[in-house]
């Protein structure tokens, strides 16, 4: 294992069947996408394992819940973080798991409830 690398355990959501276990060297936040064995997961949560020793705690590894997802191609830069679609509509969630209530799974282009947000 590398220096900086954690053991991440992959979590189908749905069926809570674990995909396996990888290394990963970043630490993914929900919203985010990995690419696993040719397949797109996104991140729905994130859980640390803490194993304690002399000394105190450290993290022993990850687990995150993903579903198999499509990366967005719609983003909108808010405040600061990207979220899926156009931030622009009155109807857009403002996040980075859901575009709309009205549209989820898009795309906000001509989309005939699009509303300008005032």
């Amino acid at each position: 294992m590398e220096p900086d690398s954690l053991p991440t355990e992959l979590i189908l959501t749905n069926s809570r069947q674990s995909l396996g276990r990888i290394n990963l060297d970043w630490m993914p936040q929900p919203g985010n996408y990995l690419d696993v064995e040719g397949k797109t997961y996104a991140v729905l949560e994130r859980h640390h394992h803490y194993q304690y020793t002399v000394g105190g705690y450290y993290l022993q590894k990850i687990s995150l819940h993903v579903k198999t997802a499509q990366r967005p191609t719609e983003k909108s830069l808010v405040e600061g973080r990207w979220v899926i679609g156009d931030a622009s509509c009155t109807f857009n969630a403002r996040s980075e798991l859901l575009r709309c209530a009205i549209h989820p799974e898009g795309p906000c282009e001509g989309c005939r409830f699009y509303e300008p947000t005032d």
